[in-house]
């Protein structure tokens, strides 16, 4: 039905609105219905704000108070915000980003050179003997023996240690101290608390050098007076920003 409809109208005649007379010329175009539809929204939209304003008036509190009363002024009809100059100039700025980002390197030198003398104490051989051993043992005959053979020149209870297993002919020459149980618990106590020192310097050099990060590009973006680079990716809580910048010649 309404392909007929559609049909039916392909000899009608297009009715278009009159033009402005000649002798009404001189008072411009013609208003149209599409033009007195944006004025009539205009007026419409006006007149409800006005009564909005005009409620809000009537009900507003006298002994009402804000602080954007005392921070504005009004200039030529319009309300502007009173602005405080500047306490510090860019080079201020700029110096003072820089004095942070040095304070930043300087507690990273230090952590790095903390977590190095740790590492140099502590050689993790604990962690070393509780991995798998895929170690296989071979004869003089070339048989394979597989991975912990019994016959073994050590002691028993160094047969299942990755690290410092020695033969019985060396264990019968060492002359071991002799330690209470009171102070070997007191030897893994501090081992402990060794390993968890360095676990928290590591963490906090990792924070460091991601401060550090976002404090170089961050002074580069303000040292760039061409055009703002674009915006790779944005900064997360373990990885500064990624910008990419335009390639310029030096001279």
């Amino acid at each position: 039905m309404s392909s007929w409809i559609k049909a039916s109208k392909v000899n009608q005649k297009t009715h278009r609105e009159r033009h402005q007379p000649d002798v009404r010329q001189k008072y411009g175009l013609l208003e149209k219905k599409k033009d007195y539809k944006v004025r009539a929204r205009h007026h419409q939209e006006r007149e409800r704000v006005m009564k909005l304003l005009k409620k809000r008036a009537q009900n507003r509190n006298p002994d009402e108070f804000y602080f954007h009363m005392t921070n504005s002024k009004v200039e030529d009809g319009r309300h502007t915000e009173i602005r405080e100059e500047d306490e510090h100039t860019e080079d201020q700025i700029k110096l003072m980003q820089t004095r942070d980002l040095k304070y930043i390197n300087m507690r990273a030198t230090m952590e790095r050179k903390k977590i190095e003398r740790l590492q140099s104490q502590l050689h993790f051989l604990d962690q070393a003997n509780q991995t798998n051993n895929s170690h296989i043992y071979f004869n003089d005959g070339d048989q394979c023996l597989g991975n912990l053979p019994e016959n073994i020149d050590t002691h028993p209870d160094l047969i299942k240690r990755k690290t410092n297993r020695m033969r019985m002919s060396d264990l019968e020459k060492i002359e071991l101290p002799d330690l209470d149980e009171e102070t070997i618990k007191q030897m893994i106590s501090e081992k402990r608390k060794s390993y968890r020192e360095l676990e928290r310097r590591t963490k906090r050099e990792k924070e460091l050098s991601v401060v550090q990060r976002k404090l170089e590009i961050k002074s580069h973006l303000l040292g760039s007076k061409q055009e703002q680079p674009k915006k790779i990716k944005p900064a997360t809580k373990d990885a500064a920003p990624i910008y990419k910048w335009k390639y310029e010649r030096k001279k």
